[in-house]
């Protein structure tokens, strides 16, 4: 199961390590760490991890976090399990990228979750990678196919699949 989790943890050295090791511990493997080193005003940092890990083992997880002093302000089950990642070129900005995006992102069953875009100058073609994340097979296949269609009307050219791009 994969899970998502907000963490709240005071900052001193070695407490990333110590709010991550029960991670591994607990049978689980780490999919993606955020850590932005911004202080609040009590002197914690958030973390956010997502975690591939036993259903059975999300108890003894929380339980190891309480014992290293690891406050977990979220925990949920990801819901967007699938991702794939396009490019899309042409005079994107002029043709409504954000148009684009929304078309996907308003199915409720996918949404574009990053994007990288290369403007060279307002006469030349821009390119954008987007990575699609949905909740399923089937979801991310007919986020695709939406993402086709517009690429077709607005002239686009999509390149997909790009196979380990992230």
């Amino acid at each position: 199961m994969q899970v998502s989790m907000k963490l709240s943890l005071r900052d001193a050295p070695g407490n990333l390590v110590a709010a991550l090791s029960p991670i591994s511990a607990t049978g689980g493997n780490i999919k993606a760490v955020i850590h932005e080193h911004v202080p609040d005003a009590q002197g914690n940092v958030v973390v956010n991890v997502v975690v591939e890990i036993p259903p059975h083992q999300i108890q003894a997880l929380k339980d190891a976090f309480a014992e290293n002093g690891i406050t977990i302000m979220l925990l949920g089950e990801e819901r967007l399990v699938c991702q794939e990642t396009v490019i899309l070129i042409g005079h994107l900005i002029h043709n409504d990228l954000g148009d684009t995006i929304d078309r996907v992102d308003k199915t409720g069953f996918a949404e574009i979750t990053h994007m990288t875009i290369a403007m060279p100058r307002i006469e030349i073609s821009s390119s954008a990678q987007l990575v699609v994340q949905a909740t399923g097979e089937a979801e991310l296949a007919q986020a695709i196919n939406i993402l086709r269609e517009v690429a077709q009307t607005k002239g686009f050219l999509m390149i997909t699949p790009l196979e380990g791009a992230t």
